[in-house]
């Protein structure tokens, strides 16, 4: 696996470049949302790449790419919200949150990894729609959990749900970014 973690590595160096320059310009004014509204936010970006496929035109300019790049940003920022809860403000420093993203992110790519073993890097054989597809999917999995109080029987939680959207927009990143395979 050494191109596929070459790869991973540079499309979320991506992601955490961006991510820095939006704390830069906002600060971490996300830590006020709830994780149902990351939810739903993460929902807005993965729709509109499907609405992107499916049309094949954009009339705003800006492509599938920038979404998978704030559904990685959106999924951290959601594990990051359901391990300090949301905050009535901006409480924690730039430093703290790049701090969380990379403890997050390198979580997430670990899990990745371990699954890209099992899976024998399938996803590569996969098509981009179907990461859209599968993200819009964990989305409505987990608006059912979070309307359950983030109780489950005997299905993964919230948590493994946003690894699993950052994942595939990772998957769809390196796609986009290196090719079809």
């Amino acid at each position: 696996m050494p191109n596929t973690r070459e790869q991973f590595e540079q499309v979320i160096s991506l992601c955490r470049e961006l991510f820095g320059k939006k704390l830069k310009d906002y600060g971490p004014s996300w830590r006020i949302m709830r994780p149902q509204s990351v939810t739903d936010q993460i929902f807005i970006k993965a729709n509109r790449i499907r609405s992107l496929e499916i049309k094949g035109t954009s009339m705003v300019d800006e492509g599938i790419r920038p979404e998978f790049i704030a559904i990685v940003n959106y999924g951290v920022i959601g594990l990051i919200q359901l391990a300090l809860g949301f905050a009535d403000t901006t409480d924690i420093t730039v430093d703290k949150a790049l701090e969380l993203y990379d403890k997050y992110i390198t979580e997430t790519k670990e899990l990745m990894y371990a699954k890209n073993h099992d899976y024998d890097e399938a996803w590569r054989s996969m098509r981009i729609s179907s990461y859209t597809d599968l993200i819009l999917m964990k989305i409505y999995r987990t608006k059912q959990i979070e309307s359950h109080g983030g109780k489950t029987l005997v299905s993964e939680g919230v948590d493994a749900n946003y690894m699993d959207m950052i994942n595939y927009a990772l998957f769809g990143l390196i796609k986009l970014e290196f090719g079809e395979e």
